[in-house]
């Protein structure tokens, strides 16, 4: 199912947990992704705060610190509020309301069948996860995409559940309520708000679709009903519902979209995370990058400067990967195995490339310290824009569950 509204660009959802100041994992793991799909689409990054309580509940002391710290990072990376819209969970209360509405209709085994849910118990035994928030956490993120009706969201191949679970979820709330009273009649009346033309083409393409499964002329009638600039959200919902024999589509199912980003090494070889103490943080000292990476592990077998060694055992060929060029690393090869450079000359280029790629971020983290207040400027902008987004799903989703009381 397209899940893309009608007349409505291709509208991206993705977040962070806000966990402090970010590293090169995050840079390279998600912000340079993020870099390119805010010239692609319309993009909406939040700051997932809620999220944070769900696992480190008893430590949100810090967590104001973090968000501001956090936000100040994705500005400095390059995330661009003119051509995105940041902004924080809990400053939009509307993914509460849906959170709770949804749980509603959800069974409790989908959301005890989702593999983090078990993984993240196993992985943190010292926590008591035993929580509802911890529980529900998948069903908030289905929340948080669904609120915005976003079409893509951009994951890793160990995220794919998440995703799921939202397009189960959006699948049984429209199965639910899409049916209204009447459904079919208006569904009709606005087919013929079409034209003739139109409508008469519209009328052949579900045909097609419903009784020969013609996937083609399902592409073409949606596009047919995107092309609409005069007809109400309302009835482009009925139409798109209806073309698939189903009812009103009024919460379309996300796609995944997985991405590729390259494996960003810790110091020490594994993933690069706070927790193994292995990172090197955007807003790191030049002074103390350079010493990290010159005493950086290399591979055990070179113990003097005339041993020959193999890249593929040394953590500092991971770096290579992702910042060199094929003839450095040529040449980075070639140089070990043979004892023809040393592990010192091998990191040289790795050191100049994370500096040169560090120093523009930390300039502009130094121009929003000199003016924090820009910062704060920039993400209460994009709330206000997110609940106003926000607030029209929602409008949607209590009159469907017959609680529009105002509509």
């Amino acid at each position: 199912m397209n899940a893309n509204l009608p007349g409505q660009p291709q509208r991206v959802l993705s977040g962070m947990r806000p966990t402090g100041r970010l590293h090169l994992g995050h840079y390279h793991g998600v912000l340079k992704n993020w870099l390119k799909l805010q010239t692609e689409y319309e993009c909406f990054f939040f700051i997932a705060d809620w999220h944070a309580l769900t696992t480190h509940y008893e430590e949100s002391q810090g967590l104001q610190e973090h968000v501001w710290d956090m936000a100040t990072d994705w500005l400095a990376a390059g995330v661009d509020p003119s051509n995105a819209t940041l902004f924080l969970q809990s400053r939009v209360p509307a993914h509460a309301e849906l959170h709770l509405l949804l749980s509603m209709i959800t069974p409790l085994p989908w959301l005890e069948r989702v593999p983090s849910y078990k993984d993240q118990q196993a992985q943190m035994p010292d926590r008591d996860l035993s929580t509802y928030g911890f529980l529900g956490y998948p069903l908030l993120q289905s929340a948080d995409i669904l609120i915005y009706r976003a079409g893509l969201v951009p994951v890793g191949e160990d995220q794919v559940a998440h995703v799921e679970i939202t397009r189960e979820v959006a699948r049984r709330f429209n199965h639910l309520y899409g049916r209204e009273p009447g459904y079919e009649a208006m569904a009709e009346e606005a087919i013929q708000k079409l034209g003739k033309k139109n409508g008469k083409l519209y009328r052949e393409l579900r045909q097609a679709f419903l009784e020969q499964g013609d996937k083609q002329a399902l592409v073409t009638a949606r596009a047919l009903l995107e092309r609409q600039k005069n007809m109400t959200l309302g009835n482009k919902e009925r139409l798109f519902g209806y073309l698939e024999g189903g009812g009103r589509l009024i919460l379309p199912e996300p796609e995944a979209l997985l991405t590729h980003a390259p494996k960003m090494p810790g110091l020490d070889g594994r993933k690069m995370s706070k927790s193994y103490a292995n990172t090197i943080s955007l807003r790191e000292d030049p002074l103390e990058v350079e010493k990290k990476l010159k005493t950086m592990p290399t591979d055990p077998a070179r113990v003097r400067r005339g041993d020959p060694g193999n890249p593929e055992k040394c953590p500092v060929w991971e770096f290579h990967k992702v910042y060199s060029s094929d003839a450095t690393r040529q040449w980075v090869d070639q140089g070990c195995r043979s004892a023809g450079i040393g592990c010192l000359e091998c990191k040289r280029p790795v050191i100049d490339a994370v500096l040169a790629e560090l120093k523009p971020i930390q300039e502009r983290v130094a121009e929003f310290a000199r003016d924090p207040l820009a910062v704060r400027s920039i993400v209460e902008d994009g709330c206000k824009r997110a609940r106003d987004v926000a607030e029209e799903t929602l409008v949607e989703v209590r009159n469907a569950m017959g609680l529009g009381y105002n509509s």
